[in-house]
């Protein structure tokens, strides 16, 4: 499969909710139903009936606490105060839909290999072959409070998660394809010499394997990654097989994606075979007037408050401590221990907006546009956008963020999807057979 085929559309959801952010609890339309089981197979139902090709959830592992140094905001606000357990979730949504893939974040910083490789192996299986493990190394010192353990910095980090994806897609191939016999006749399970120990030494980590669930039907479950930094780019560059990026504009999206797509060829991976998705929030009505009422609801929605928790949260900084009308210095930033790659793209922003002396009250008014490229107007008008950005080289799909939830992967769903479809830019009818690496043109690998 090429790079010219279909455009390849995944759904950015949370198990999870914000006050006045993308996928608000505040917002009118939205259903607050998040502990329910019934939210998340209907929503995965309908996604797979209108044809998005995967479904991924975020997550975090403590709630955010940096901001004032207390989660009483985080709590007041339910600013992703709730964050569920995601392997449960996409196991309970494997019996409920057929053909649509099934991501979750799992962090290489607290967690063990083995317990990881397990999990998706078996979600794989049940699946069929649908299983999509997101990779994060974790950004805050909260997560690391809440595991007891030392907080690592970004390099060491990245260090642990090689030796942790080298243990885990190890332990998914420690059991050859045709391992598993079951024969009654000669009363033998699996073959001896096809179930391999991996004994495995690292600099951070060990395991001796072998994995106790069979090869997964795609070899190696699929692999997210959504590294922005450099080094998170060449992480992704290794392991990744769908990239999630933020990028403002088509320009900024198709150098992104020639310089990932050099760093690809470079690491000898096939050309096509890795899937660059940028995170974007499309507004859609039947009309533009519809679109952009929409707009302005969502935008009233905007709590400046939520997002200096948030900007905390990401940069291990109390921003309470910071006043809103100083620079934000480059020396300033290097002090930050989070998601530099995008802090940086924050301030960036606001640079570009406000002038080099950009404060944090500019970052936080340039914020005010949520969800990454936005793309608001009727059906026509929205698939034109996304087919500038697919056609122009910035893309090769995109990850659909959502002003609530359900209704916003509803209205694209119903009013975008058949428009791109008529254009041949989404399948008339998505196979159901096959792995989803197989259906997506992924790289083979395991």
């Amino acid at each position: 499969m090429s790079r010219t085929d279909h455009m390849v559309f995944t759904a950015f959801v949370s198990a999870s909710a914000t006050k006045g952010g993308l996928t608000s609890w505040m917002h009118k339309r939205a259903d607050r139903g998040i502990l329910d089981a019934k939210f998340y197979i209907n929503l995965a139902q309908e996604l797979e009936r209108t044809g998005f090709d995967l479904m991924f959830f975020d997550d975090r592992l403590a709630m955010p606490a940096a901001y004032q140094g207390s989660i009483q905001e985080t709590i007041d606000r339910g600013s992703r105060a709730i964050k569920l357990d995601l392997i449960t979730i996409l196991g309970m949504l494997s019996g409920h839909t057929e053909r649509i893939g099934l991501g979750g974040t799992y962090s290489t910083t607290y967690t063990s290999p083995f317990h990881v490789a397990r999990k998706f192996a078996t979600l794989d299986h049940l699946s069929n072959g649908r299983a999509v493990w997101n990779i994060v190394t974790s950004l805050n010192e909260d997560e690391a409070a809440n595991f007891g353990t030392e907080y690592l910095n970004p390099e060491q980090r990245y260090d642990r998660a090689d030796e942790f994806v080298e243990i885990v897609t190890q332990l998914w191939e420690s059991w050859d394809k045709d391992a598993l016999e079951m024969d009654r006749l000669t009363g033998r399970f699996a073959k001896p010499d096809s179930v391999h120990t991996i004994d495995y030494e690292g600099e951070f980590l060990s395991s001796r394997g072998p994995l106790t669930v069979p090869r997964p039907p795609q070899g190696w479950p699929t692999l997210l990654q959504a590294g922005q930094s450099g080094r998170g780019q060449q992480f992704a560059s290794q392991w990744a097989d769908i990239v999630f990026t933020s990028q403002h504009n088509l320009a900024t999206a198709s150098d992104y994606y020639a310089g990932l797509q050099a760093q690809f060829s470079a690491d000898s991976r096939p050309p096509g075979t890795v899937k660059i998705l940028p995170a974007v929030l499309p507004i859609v009505g039947e009309t533009e007037d519809i679109a952009k009422a929409k707009e302005a609801y969502f935008d009233s929605l905007f709590e400046p408050g939520e997002q200096l928790v948030t900007l905390s949260e990401q940069a291990n900084f109390d921003f309470a401590k910071l006043p809103m009308n100083e620079p934000l210095t480059d020396e300033l930033l290097d002090t930050f221990t989070g998601t530099k790659g995008s802090l940086q793209g924050y301030v960036k922003g606001a640079r570009l907006k406000f002038g080099e002396n950009a404060t944090l009250n500019d970052v936080i008014e340039s914020r005010r546009k949520q969800g990454g490229a936005r793309f608001v107007g009727d059906p026509v008008q929205v698939a034109d956008g996304l087919e500038e950005w697919f056609q122009g080289n910035g893309c090769d799909g995109f990850a659909i963020m959502a002003t609530d939830m359900p209704g916003s992967f509803e209205d694209f769903g119903r009013l975008v999807m058949p428009e791109l479809r008529r254009r041949g830019l989404v399948a008339q009818d998505p196979a159901r057979q096959g792995t989803l690496r197989e259906r997506l043109g992924l790289q083979q690998r395991g």
